[in-house]
């Protein structure tokens, strides 16, 4: 079994390599985009690191949960400035960026919400934290984040994921999980439209292809996570626009 050393430069590494493009203005596997007109259908804003854009497999949890969307018969568009993913899914754009840490996405959220106006987030964020320089202070920049969130797009429904296992484990980790919920709590208390997603639950280490990233299995139990969350929380993808879930006519942006 690799030492804990060699672990973190593992997790470094394979970040690292994905981030270095991306502070060159090209992300891996993503590409960023102008803004694109608004379209027909709820705003998803599926927003994080790698792990939203879709490392190992392009498109990650994206693909799968667009399927669902179609199937239920949802009409959803999915926006960012970022874009990637296979033929099979309709609408590529998301806000995934490889290698990014909470304080990043704080720094650039303002901007991202005021381009795209998304009615519902997918928040999955804290990986890169964890063996940053200061994964104490993870749980407060998140809750950062959430309050920048909501003050900024205060009618958006915004979800909150804990961060999926690593391949081994890691107090880091598992402290900043601990205090989601909690931050969660805080804000939903607050009477902001914040919601809890146990994504660590719904994964373990088998579903992982590095140590770090999901296979396209475990990116389908992230998808499946997402989308009984979102079906909880009425309004937050619409209504299904045809009868008994079948889908009718168009679906979402179909930009990507």
């Amino acid at each position: 079994m690799a030492s804990m050393t060699s672990r973190r430069q593992f997790l470094f590494g394979t970040l690292a390599v994905a981030a270095a493009p991306a502070a060159l203005g090209t992300a891996v596997p993503g590409t960023a985009h102008a803004a694109q007109p608004l379209q027909a259908g709820v705003r998803v804003m599926p927003l994080g690191d790698s792990i939203t854009d879709g490392f190992n497999v392009p498109g990650g949890y994206r693909v799968d949960l667009w399927q669902k969307f179609l199937n239920g018969g949802y009409t959803v568009d999915f926006v960012g400035s970022m874009r990637n993913g296979p033929g099979s899914l309709g609408d590529r754009d998301h806000e995934g960026h490889s290698g990014w840490t909470i304080g990043q996405i704080d720094q650039n959220i303002t901007g991202w919400l005021g381009a795209y106006s998304p009615q519902t987030i997918l928040l999955h964020i804290g990986t890169n934290d964890v063996y940053g320089p200061d994964p104490a202070g993870a749980p407060a920049r998140l809750a950062t984040l959430v309050d920048r969130i909501t003050a900024l797009a205060p009618d958006a429904i915004l979800f909150v994921a804990t961060i999926i296992p690593l391949g081994w484990d890691d107090a880091n980790l598992r402290a900043l999980n601990a205090a989601i919920p909690g931050i969660v709590d805080s804000a939903a208390g607050a009477g902001k439209k914040v919601h809890l997603v146990d994504m660590f639950s719904a994964l373990n280490a088998g579903d992982l292809a590095d140590g770090v990233h999901p296979h396209a299995g475990g990116y389908s139990k992230m998808a499946t996570a997402w989308y009984e969350a979102l079906l909880s929380v009425p309004g937050s993808i619409g209504h299904v626009s045809s009868p008994a879930g079948r889908p009718a006519g168009r679906r979402g942006a179909g930009r990507g």
